[in-house]
């Protein structure tokens, strides 16, 4: 009779309250706070990202297809089975569910090409002319079937930057956008999310607090948008919050001097806790940008970077490793946020509130 008391002692003890809410190691929640690119179109055992999936506790991987570093056109990508069974080897490697995130908005901006055996799709400009809620909603659906088959579990996407440069050389001149229109950005983005949600991927709204009126492109440099930036274009972003549909929303490292005379977007307390989740009343997982982009490198260093981002507000921060390649850099920024916490500039808790928000997303993954 000893044992099955036993048994039944320790269930209660594992799926008890206080059991539920107790937190990992601190090191194990600081690894679910960073989403990273790798190179490969196959993963071995010893390989770096492996190693940091099992041994740092990996957040979430980021696949491309072009290595901008390499300037190949290979990197992740090149046919359906074989993205299969990459993700496959990634996701068992995991003890945390891994987070597998790449960027299909449609049309040009789009990771899963047709010439690597993926079905064609329509940029959001296309679809926001055409102004069909159902037809956005079914293409939404198409490549969440086309993700949910890879192993895949969050689009980068929608877009939901107001088209208000179209000369907008990140924005507007590669048809990203929906529309000027905020509504129809707004009807459009719902419309793609409940696509995605249809077949259980997740999605991410940017680029806060919106990229759609600059005139030069955060990959290469600071932008500024305090000449051309409108609070119109916070639309899209409280709308959505409001109806319960994001999943995570992307920070742009856009300057406005009107909501933060010093930092960028990213890095701005200001922005992402005062606008963003006291303002609008979001409490979901903010990502950054990828912190290798030039706007970024060109002004801060590493560790000064991911302090801002985090102090700010920031949940998972992207080392994209395409601009540039650091096989190193899960356990520098590890480390990096690790002494952070042990010299008081982070606490515990600043920490703890991030995981807990990234473990809430990861369990809409079995929405």
């Amino acid at each position: 009779m000893l044992r099955p008391i036993f048994l039944f002692l320790a269930a209660m003890l594992l799926f008890s309250p206080t059991a539920a809410r107790s937190a990992p190691p601190l090191k194990d929640m600081i690894g679910q706070m960073l989403l990273v690119g790798f190179r490969g179109l196959d993963v071995s055992e010893n390989s770096s990202i492996m190693q940091d999936i099992r041994e740092r506790n990996l957040g979430g991987v980021l696949l491309f297809d072009y290595d901008v570093g390499l300037d190949i056109p290979k990197r992740n990508i090149e046919s359906p089975g074989q993205v299969r069974s990459l993700v496959q080897k990634l996701k068992r490697a995991a003890g945390t569910p891994l987070l597998v995130a790449i960027d299909v908005e449609g049309g040009r901006i789009n990771r899963l090409k047709p010439e690597y055996g993926f079905p064609d799709t329509l940029s959001a400009q296309s679809l926001g002319e055409q102004n069909d809620p159902e037809a956005t909603r079914a293409q939404g659906k198409s490549i969440a079937r086309t993700l949910l088959k890879l192993g895949i579990t969050m689009d980068l996407a929608p877009v939901v930057d107001l088209n208000t440069n179209p000369d907008n050389p990140a924005i507007g001149r590669l048809e990203r956008s929906f529309s000027a229109d905020p509504s129809v950005v707004t009807t459009q983005a719902k419309a793609f999310i409940r696509g995605l949600h249809g077949m259980n991927i997740l999605s991410c709204l940017k680029h806060f607090p919106g990229h759609g009126s600059s005139y030069n492109d955060s990959h290469l440099g600071l932008t500024d948008i305090t000449s051309t930036w409108t609070p119109t274009e916070l639309i899209p972003y409280r709308t959505l919050i409001a109806s319960g549909v994001v999943d995570a929303i992307m920070t742009g490292h856009l300057f406005n001097e009107t909501l933060d005379p010093v930092f960028p977007a990213t890095l701005s307390f200001k922005t992402m806790t005062g606008l963003l989740r006291e303002k609008l009343g979001y409490q979901g997982v903010i990502i950054s940008d990828d912190m290798q982009m030039k706007a970024i490198t060109n002004s801060y260093g590493l560790e000064n970077a991911i302090f801002l981002a985090i102090n700010a507000g920031v949940d998972m921060l992207i080392f994209g490793n395409n601009l540039v390649y650091d096989p190193d850099i899960v356990s520098k920024a590890v480390t990096m946020i690790t002494r952070m916490v042990d010299e008081g500039r982070l606490t515990p808790q600043r920490i703890k509130e991030s995981y807990t928000r990234i473990m809430d997303l990861k369990n809409g993954m079995n929405r």
